[in-house]
């Protein structure tokens, strides 16, 4: 499993969803152009000292990423489109992308791929925390492909 930021823009998510990464051995790749630098203070400090057990790619753009990603599916995160996250039937080495705080993936990072899904939640919000959302789909796909019942 892999969590994908495209074009991150607020430090501490991107900290967070470092963190998360980590406790879950899950790697972690950034899309540029990102919104900080990685020496970012609000980033550093969301990730703790757990930043030397992220694994992290950085990539300067989409079009590099495409280019040298890992296999597995391009699932493509929305706040209002696509099959909830906790119906959809996630793969080993899924790789989960979420898009820009402010304006979610551009167009041509969602037309790599069908796969679409989101998190259902009420009108009363425009969306959820980046790092919330990444939480909660990146637990669903774990439960489903690493800790099924017996």
């Amino acid at each position: 499993m892999h969590v994908v930021l495209v074009e991150p823009e607020i430090p501490p998510n991107t900290g967070n969803i470092a963190r998360l990464c980590a406790g879950f051995d899950v790697e972690l790749h950034l899309v540029g152009p990102l919104g900080f630098s990685l020496e970012d203070r609000y980033l550093r400090r969301a990730g703790l000292d757990y930043w030397p057990k992220v694994r992290l790619t950085v990539w300067p753009d989409w079009k590099r990423f495409l280019e040298g990603r890992p296999a597995g599916r391009l699932v493509m995160s929305s706040a209002r489109q696509g099959e909830p996250c906790c119906d959809f039937s996630f793969q080993p080495g899924d790789l989960l992308v979420l898009g820009p705080e402010t304006r979610g993936l551009p167009s041509e990072v969602m037309a790599s791929s069908e796969l679409r899904i989101r998190i259902p939640i009420t009108d009363n919000i425009r969306s959820l925390n980046l790092s919330t959302a990444a939480g909660i789909m990146l637990y669903e796909a774990l439960r489903q492909v690493r800790w099924r019942s017996a």
